[in-house]
């Protein structure tokens, strides 16, 4: 008699989890102007996202097609996985010095960890973490990206 008891005792017991469990899916199906989650198909054009959201590497331009960068290499050596790769040129200045120029700043998106860490030791501040999100490709290929514009040049006033 008393294994019986026992028995309709966890019935009850299980019975009671699985409503308190439901309540707060109930909660949920009957306030749906409560939810905090996006449809994010539908909308795709006035979706925002965070500030501190990660998406992928880029490097701003002014209006006058000037960037920041002064090809240092300081992002290429703090990527932990070699997902920046940064190309200079040496230019003879007109009163006759050499100067290193960027000739390309290469980001392999597909290998990249979003860690920031490349963003963080950038001296000139001249790559920022973007905020697209939608990556997805058939050709791997169309995941490595030049970050500087073709014709750029380095911004008056920024120290190499």
């Amino acid at each position: 008699m008393k294994s019986f008891i026992e028995y309709i005792v966890s019935i009850f017991k299980g019975v009671w989890t699985l409503l308190v469990g439901m309540k707060v899916t109930g909660k949920y199906v009957f306030t749906p102007w409560k939810h905090v989650t996006h449809k994010y198909p539908e909308n795709r054009e006035t979706l925002v996202m965070f500030e501190r959201f990660r998406g992928e590497v880029i490097m701003p331009h002014d209006a006058n097609n000037e960037h920041k960068c002064t090809g240092c290499g300081i992002c290429e050596l703090n990527c932990p996985n070699g997902s920046i790769e940064i190309i200079s040129k040496s230019v003879v200045t007109p009163d006759g010095k050499k100067k290193r120029m960027i000739d390309q700043h290469i980001y392999h998106l597909g290998m990249c960890t979003l860690c920031n860490l490349c963003v963080k030791a950038c001296p000139t501040g001249a790559i920022v973490m973007g905020q697209k999100f939608e990556h997805a490709v058939w050709d791997r290929s169309e995941l490595t990206k030049v970050l500087n514009q073709p014709g750029s040049k380095i911004s008056e006033g920024i120290k190499e």
